[in-house]
Protein backbone atom coordinates (compact mmCIF):
# COMPACT_ATOMS: atom_id res chain seq x y z
CA UNK A 1 0.00 0.00 0.00
CA UNK A 2 1.76 3.35 -1.03
CA UNK A 3 0.72 6.51 1.05
CA UNK A 4 1.14 9.83 0.48
CA UNK A 5 1.27 12.05 3.40
CA UNK A 6 1.22 15.82 2.84
CA UNK A 7 1.01 18.67 5.17
CA UNK A 8 1.56 22.57 5.77
CA UNK A 9 0.27 23.53 2.52
CA UNK A 10 -1.04 27.11 3.91
CA UNK A 11 -2.99 27.75 0.42
CA UNK A 12 -0.36 26.33 -2.20
CA UNK A 13 -0.97 23.63 -3.70
CA UNK A 14 2.28 22.78 -5.92
CA UNK A 15 2.00 20.87 -9.12
CA UNK A 16 4.92 18.86 -7.91
CA UNK A 17 3.30 17.87 -5.12
CA UNK A 18 0.45 16.15 -7.12
CA UNK A 19 2.73 14.68 -9.55
CA UNK A 20 4.81 12.90 -6.30
CA UNK A 21 1.24 11.83 -4.89
CA UNK A 22 -0.04 10.01 -7.97
CA UNK A 23 -0.24 6.52 -7.80
CA UNK A 24 -1.23 6.64 -4.19
CA UNK A 25 -3.37 4.13 -2.88
CA UNK A 26 -4.53 6.50 -0.30
CA UNK A 27 -3.53 10.74 0.67
CA UNK A 28 -3.06 12.13 4.19
CA UNK A 29 -3.11 15.73 4.70
CA UNK A 30 -1.70 16.64 8.43
CA UNK A 31 -3.36 20.23 8.61
CA UNK A 32 -2.65 23.55 7.77
CA UNK A 33 -4.52 23.41 4.35
CA UNK A 34 -5.24 26.54 3.67
CA UNK A 35 -8.60 26.17 1.60
CA UNK A 36 -11.21 23.63 1.05
CA UNK A 37 -9.97 23.00 -3.08
CA UNK A 38 -6.55 21.98 -1.69
CA UNK A 39 -9.16 18.77 -0.41
CA UNK A 40 -10.35 18.53 -3.46
CA UNK A 41 -7.61 18.07 -5.53
CA UNK A 42 -6.18 16.01 -3.60
CA UNK A 43 -9.08 13.48 -3.48
CA UNK A 44 -9.33 13.19 -7.21
CA UNK A 45 -5.87 11.38 -6.64
CA UNK A 46 -6.82 8.91 -3.62
CA UNK A 47 -8.82 8.75 -0.71
CA UNK A 48 -8.04 11.49 1.58
CA UNK A 49 -7.88 11.59 5.12
CA UNK A 50 -6.99 14.74 6.71
CA UNK A 51 -7.26 16.97 10.23
CA UNK A 52 -6.97 20.83 10.75
CA UNK A 53 -4.32 22.74 11.56
CA UNK A 54 -4.59 25.23 13.75
CA UNK A 55 -4.07 28.10 10.96
CA UNK A 56 -7.78 25.94 9.71
CA UNK A 57 -8.87 26.45 12.90
CA UNK A 58 -11.12 30.02 12.07
CA UNK A 59 -12.20 28.55 9.16
CA UNK A 60 -15.80 27.79 8.28
CA UNK A 61 -15.24 25.02 5.50
CA UNK A 62 -12.56 23.13 8.22
CA UNK A 63 -15.22 23.37 11.48
CA UNK A 64 -16.05 19.27 11.03
CA UNK A 65 -12.74 18.08 10.49
CA UNK A 66 -10.94 16.38 13.38
CA UNK A 67 -8.17 17.68 15.32
CA UNK A 68 -7.12 13.97 15.73
CA UNK A 69 -7.40 11.13 13.49
CA UNK A 70 -6.54 7.12 14.30
CA UNK A 71 -6.42 4.80 11.06
CA UNK A 72 -5.04 1.67 10.21
CA UNK A 73 -3.39 1.40 7.50
CA UNK A 74 -2.41 -1.70 6.12
CA UNK A 75 -2.96 -3.61 9.29
CA UNK A 76 -0.98 -0.34 10.87
CA UNK A 77 -2.58 1.29 13.90
CA UNK A 78 -1.77 5.46 13.16
CA UNK A 79 -2.63 8.05 14.89
CA UNK A 80 -2.71 11.80 12.82
CA UNK A 81 -2.52 14.71 14.73
CA UNK A 82 -1.26 18.20 13.51
CA UNK A 83 1.43 18.91 15.81
CA UNK A 84 3.15 16.73 17.86
CA UNK A 85 2.80 18.39 21.09
CA UNK A 86 -1.56 16.72 21.19
CA UNK A 87 -0.27 13.47 20.62
CA UNK A 88 -1.95 12.09 23.84
CA UNK A 89 0.33 10.94 26.70
CA UNK A 90 -1.78 8.27 27.14
CA UNK A 91 -1.29 6.37 23.76
CA UNK A 92 -2.77 3.62 23.19
CA UNK A 93 0.25 0.82 23.03
CA UNK A 94 -1.04 -0.71 19.97
CA UNK A 95 -0.05 2.78 18.09
CA UNK A 96 2.76 2.20 15.96
CA UNK A 97 2.79 4.94 13.50
CA UNK A 98 2.49 8.54 14.23
CA UNK A 99 2.00 11.56 11.40
CA UNK A 100 2.21 14.47 12.21
CA UNK A 101 2.47 18.15 10.71
CA UNK A 102 3.17 22.01 11.97
CA UNK A 103 6.73 22.63 12.59
CA UNK A 104 7.40 22.48 8.29
CA UNK A 105 10.67 20.30 9.91
CA UNK A 106 10.44 16.35 7.75
CA UNK A 107 11.00 13.71 9.99
CA UNK A 108 10.94 10.16 9.77
CA UNK A 109 12.10 8.68 13.02
CA UNK A 110 11.71 5.28 15.04
CA UNK A 111 11.35 5.48 18.44
CA UNK A 112 11.41 1.62 19.84
CA UNK A 113 8.72 -0.12 17.91
CA UNK A 114 6.78 3.36 17.01
CA UNK A 115 7.26 5.13 13.59
CA UNK A 116 7.27 9.25 13.79
CA UNK A 117 7.07 10.63 10.60
CA UNK A 118 6.65 15.04 10.13
CA UNK A 119 6.43 15.17 6.04
CA UNK A 120 7.56 18.53 6.10
CA UNK A 121 5.82 21.77 4.32
CA UNK A 122 4.84 21.17 0.85
CA UNK A 123 3.49 25.09 0.99
CA UNK A 124 5.60 28.27 0.42
CA UNK A 125 8.88 27.98 2.00
CA UNK A 126 9.55 28.70 5.07
CA UNK A 127 13.00 30.17 6.67
CA UNK A 128 15.59 27.87 4.43
CA UNK A 129 13.09 24.85 5.28
CA UNK A 130 13.14 22.23 2.20
CA UNK A 131 9.99 21.43 0.73
CA UNK A 132 8.57 17.95 1.15
CA UNK A 133 6.30 15.64 1.33
CA UNK A 134 6.35 11.97 2.09
CA UNK A 135 5.26 8.93 0.55
CA UNK A 136 5.34 5.43 2.89
CA UNK A 137 5.01 2.14 1.64
CA UNK A 138 3.37 -0.23 3.70
CA UNK A 139 3.18 -3.72 3.99
CA UNK A 140 1.49 -5.93 6.81
CA UNK A 141 4.92 -6.61 8.40
CA UNK A 142 7.03 -2.79 7.07
CA UNK A 143 7.22 0.42 6.51
CA UNK A 144 9.64 1.82 4.03
CA UNK A 145 9.19 5.66 4.52
CA UNK A 146 10.85 8.55 2.09
CA UNK A 147 11.18 12.13 1.89
CA UNK A 148 10.57 13.43 -1.66
CA UNK A 149 11.79 17.29 -1.87
CA UNK A 150 9.33 19.10 -3.89
CA UNK A 151 11.69 21.70 -4.77
CA UNK A 152 15.20 20.98 -6.48
CA UNK A 153 17.50 21.80 -5.09
CA UNK A 154 16.62 22.58 -1.55
CA UNK A 155 17.69 25.78 -0.09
Amino acid sequence: MKIGLISDTHNLLRSEALAALQGCDAIIHAGDIGNPDILTQLAEIAPLHTVRGNNDLNSPWARDLPDLLTLNLNGWQSLLVHDIADVPTDLDPSVKLIITGHSHKPRIEWCGDRLYVNPGSAGPRRFKLPVTLAILEIQPDSIDPRLISLLDPPA
